[in-house]
């Protein structure tokens, strides 16, 4: 019931910025923490960083002061601005958003995108 598109990956050169974004529509009473993921070839998916409804936030250590996090309520979207990226951030990355739908009783719901290739590389 809920749908999330992602969009902004691609190929970008190290030390550069890349924008991504996900917008999340559907029977939404709310949402709670919008986060991204990312998984590498041969390696687990991990943690990038997620917004709380509050707007706290947190960081994978490798992240932290490259890439910032924000949220647009209004929008029901979540971009994480990449800066100076590295070849080791090459990944697809997953946005990841929970919440509650419109519904009597309330329902909560978990919901993720199809996955977007980022590449760093000259």
């Amino acid at each position: 019931q809920v749908q999330l598109v992602e969009s902004g990956g691609g190929l970008v050169q190290p030390g550069g910025p890349l924008r991504l974004s996900c917008a999340a529509s559907g029977s939404i009473f709310s949402l709670n923490d919008m986060g991204w993921y990312r998984q590498a070839p041969g390696k687990q998916r991990e943690l990038v960083a997620v917004i709380r409804s509050g707007g706290s936030t947190n960081y994978a250590d490798s992240v932290k002061g490259r890439f910032t996090i924000s949220r647009d309520n209004a929008k029901n979207t979540v971009y994480p601005e990449m800066n100076s990226l590295k070849p080791e951030d090459t990944a697809v990355y997953y946005c990841n958003i929970n919440g509650v739908l419109i519904g009597t009783p309330l329902r909560a719901f978990d919901s993720w995108g199809q996955g977007t290739q980022v590449t760093v590389s000259s």
